[in-house]
């Protein structure tokens, strides 16, 4: 695609209807479900009580992180009851790593007393009984319920927030307004595999100083295309991540990085 028929789309983006709107945003959910076909969680976890635990810790911290930590963790504190039970400088050693460790140990404590007092030890599966729990929002709930209640979500982290603003998708900027937002654009059905693939996307191709436009397949429907360098070589490189060669692969050929040569 030329610049100037990209050019002329973002105007056209600027300008478009409630339907239109409604049609790209589920044009490019289906592009990035063919980008990113197997997408999941990145926490590690077996459990719902795991997967709360490791939300609550990856916030300021890496998923990378977070996964470093959670075996010891885990292998410690198996319950509720033992979250509850816990010493604190004990399980602040633990999660230290993390960040903001004392006030997250206060959280898994809390979370804990919470758990065995009101619901038996167990995560509930509802959003109005999660975000009464310490420690939890709106974005952990909506992990915890989609990836361990299989209960459809939208998680508004920072790469979402990023992204759907850049694609044009809403002008809010209140994380509770674009989840009501960007649902009432995407079947439900679809909301925590859209998070899934929008942080995925976020990770691996639009990056928030340098994405990679070039080699972007959703392209045609960015109203921010060219933020980024639009050559498929330049941008090849900017691409990271496990899913590199299967996105470099869909690319347009031109898009593809010139083989290097042997020495």
């Amino acid at each position: 695609m030329s610049d100037e028929a990209l050019d002329a789309g973002t105007g056209a983006a600027q300008q478009e209807s409630r339907l239109a709107l409604v049609r790209r945003a589920r044009r490019m959910n289906r592009t990035l479900a063919t980008a990113f076909p197997h997408v999941f969680a990145e926490l590690d976890f077996t459990n719902p009580l795991e997967l709360t635990v490791a939300t609550i810790l990856s916030a300021q911290c890496t998923d990378k992180r977070v996964n470093e930590v959670t075996p010891a963790l885990f292998a410690r504190y198996r319950t509720a009851a033992d979250y509850a039970g816990a010493r604190r400088d004990e399980l602040e050693e633990l999660i230290r790593p993390t960040g903001f460790y004392r006030n997250k140990a206060t959280s898994l404590i809390g979370l804990g007393q919470a758990l065995v007092e009101k619901h038996d030890g167990r995560v509930p599966g509802t959003l109005a009984e999660l975000v009464e729990l310490p420690g939890i929002g709106r974005k952990t709930a909506n992990v915890v319920l989609g990836n361990a209640f299989d209960v459809p979500g939208i998680t508004v982290d920072t790469h979402f927030l990023r992204l759907v603003a850049r694609w044009r998708w809403t002008d809010e900027t209140d994380p509770v307004k674009v989840e009501h937002a960007v649902g009432a654009l995407i079947e439900r059905k679809e909301w925590t595999l859209l998070s899934h693939r929008v942080i995925f996307h976020g990770r691996r191709v639009c990056h928030a100083r340098r994405p990679a436009c070039g080699v972007c397949l959703i392209a045609r429907d960015c109203p921010s295309y060219g933020i980024g360098p639009t050559d498929p070589e330049a941008a090849a490189a900017l691409v990271r991540g496990p899913e590199t060669d299967h996105l470099l692969a869909l690319a347009p050929t031109r898009a593809r990085p010139r083989p290097r040569r042997r020495r």
